[in-house]
């Protein structure tokens, strides 16, 4: 098995992908289509760390902002404004910025969602949020000693 170089890490970033955008998605047909069901494509950057962290801080809890801005962020070609995003139909938007996390490598698969659920940890802090009402902010901050306590206690019958 080969060690991978810095280059060979940091080339991801530079990739581009052609991404398809179904024809019903968009409102009008593209400059040349045949018709409303024709598809067009769109070319994405996948985000980088950099990328992330700086779209955290300037969109901070706002959820419709963080995505407008991914969006925006990985659209190579057509270049468009943060405005223009946001002029967008919502089902467009919806589709680009599950594109961007796939190439971003910022989704899960099925499998790899399954098995997260499925991990035992996932499932003991999910119990615990539930039984407790605990944020998954708090869940987070246990030790597998505390998850492990707490999870005993319920076994037993106690309840907060």
């Amino acid at each position: 098995m080969a060690i991978l170089s810095t280059d060979d890490l940091l080339a991801g970033a530079e990739v581009t992908h052609r991404v398809t955008v179904p024809g019903h998605l968009l409102a009008a047909p593209a400059s040349g289509a045949a018709g409303a069901d024709a598809a067009s494509e769109v070319v994405l950057r996948p985000l980088v760390l950099a990328d992330v962290m700086t779209l955290q801080r300037a969109a901070g809890d706002d959820g419709e902002l963080a995505s407008a801005l991914m969006v925006q962020k990985a659209l190579v070609d057509p270049v468009l404004s943060l405005e223009q995003v946001h002029r967008l139909p919502a089902g467009l938007v919806e589709f680009l910025l599950g594109e961007v996390n796939r190439t971003s490598g910022l989704s899960l698969g099925a499998d790899d969602l399954d098995e997260a659920v499925h991990a035992p940890l996932a499932r003991a802090c999910f119990i615990l949020a539930r039984e407790f009402g605990w944020t998954p902010d708090k869940c987070a901050e246990l030790t597998v000693g505390q998850v492990l306590l707490y999870l005993e206690m319920l076994a037993r019958g106690d309840r907060p």
